[in-house]
């Protein structure tokens, strides 16, 4: 697609005759005639139209602003992936309307789908205090993003591979009366993606003790 400037040319003509010495002096006198508003060309002096292109340009598209995040999933390790900074592409991200909280001292945020445990999503990752006690469940899949003065923004790199470490192994969980045991999934039963991202952080083991509330 390109943007071309076309330029619409209409065309009035009107005559009128007037008495003069010469043809430059006739011409001289409807001039000044026509300056002074004495002749006016309207509608009905119409006699045609041209178009004409006078340029044409490639249409520079803005892309949109994106940030590098992580994709959370249950049962699969964690996905950076590139989305969209509106309210939209986060709503999309994560299959529903967001929710976004703050568990961590660093300046990053976990967004995820605030109604993911009332549909019946499958729960993903369990978030724990500083003494490594489990103290709620993530379910559905959730972001793990930065924090900017006004904004989301991306992870920086560091960033990004320790929230990879922190969340890398997928979590089961199994109810136990009114208590919840938590376990590292098995590497053979984590979910392959199916088109890793490009610059995917090379999966590795990490061992976690069991939890239960």
């Amino acid at each position: 697609m390109k943007e071309y400037d076309v330029k619409i040319t209409e065309t009035l003509e009107k005559t009128v005759t007037v008495e003069a010495e010469s043809r430059d002096a006739a011409e001289e006198q409807v001039k000044a005639a026509y300056y002074n508003s004495e002749y006016i060309l309207d509608a009905e002096n119409f006699t045609g139209v041209e178009f004409g292109t006078e340029a044409e340009r490639e249409i520079q598209h803005e892309q949109a602003p994106m940030m590098d995040v992580l994709l959370i999933r249950p049962n699969m390790y964690p996905q950076p992936v590139q989305i969209g900074c509106e309210l939209e592409d986060l709503q999309k991200a994560v299959g529903g309307d967001i929710q976004a909280v703050y568990p961590y001292e660093d300046p990053v945020a976990l967004i995820m789908d605030e109604e993911a445990k009332l549909t019946g999503k499958d729960l993903n990752r369990a978030l724990r205090d500083e003494d490594g006690d489990m103290y709620d469940i993530v379910a559905g899949d959730f972001l793990v993003v930065g924090l900017g003065e006004e904004d989301f923004c991306s992870l920086t790199p560091e960033q990004m591979k320790k929230y990879e470490e922190h969340f890398h192994q997928p979590e089961m969980f199994v109810r136990l009366g009114r208590s919840i045991m938590v376990m590292p999934l098995p590497d053979d039963k984590v979910k392959k993606v199916d088109a890793p991202a490009k610059d995917a952080p090379v999966p590795h083991k990490s061992n976690h003790d069991r939890d239960s509330l």
